[in-house]
């Protein structure tokens, strides 16, 4: 069986929290499991282009996206990069384990530090992106890594100070 989303956790209603969240519930729930209830990949991208490629495929299609121009203070998800050799690759983006207050911290930093054009070759898609110099440190837990090398079920835990020994993952050249 394929687990899309929790509706219910620990005998709480989560219906009201955003599907990223929901999500990541059922990750936790399902990281250890090997057994018949899996959870099918995530995929970045726009909606109606991923439905297209499903149906041309006799795919059943997608179960839910999400727009969320106005949450947390308008940050849906963060782009993320890490180092190689003398470059930033693009390893997915994380839109969950920010709150409404370091989501505001969040977008007013980048505001200082806007670019016209990307650091990383992006390989998703989005809209309304927003490019900054690769100054941020962000802490971020994750499940694995994809066959591809993206993060796999990241959780964004905090920004980092190089001063207390934060580094940039280095990914082998």
């Amino acid at each position: 069986m394929m687990a899309f989303d929790l509706l219910y956790f620990d005998g709480h209603d989560i219906r009201s929290l955003e599907l990223s969240a929901r999500r990541y519930f059922l990750e936790s729930l399902l990281r250890d499991e090997e057994g018949a209830v899996r959870l099918p990949d995530e995929i970045d991208g726009d909606g109606m282009d991923i439905f297209e490629a499903a149906r041309e495929h006799g795919l059943e299609g997608i179960v839910g996206y999400e727009q969320s121009g106005v949450a947390r203070a308008g940050i849906g998800s963060l782009i993320l990069a890490a180092r190689k050799a003398n470059d930033y690759v693009y390893v997915g983006s994380v839109g969950t384990g920010f709150n409404e207050q370091n989501a505001d911290q969040l977008r007013r930093m980048p505001d200082r530090l806007k670019r016209k054009r990307p650091t990383v070759e992006y390989t998703g898609r989005g809209k309304n992106l927003v490019w900054v110099q690769p100054t941020l440190i962000a802490e971020i837990e994750y499940r694995a890594w994809t066959h591809d090398g993206k993060l796999r079920a990241a959780s964004y835990k905090g920004l980092r100070d190089v001063q207390d020994n934060a580094a940039i993952y280095e990914m082998e050249s």
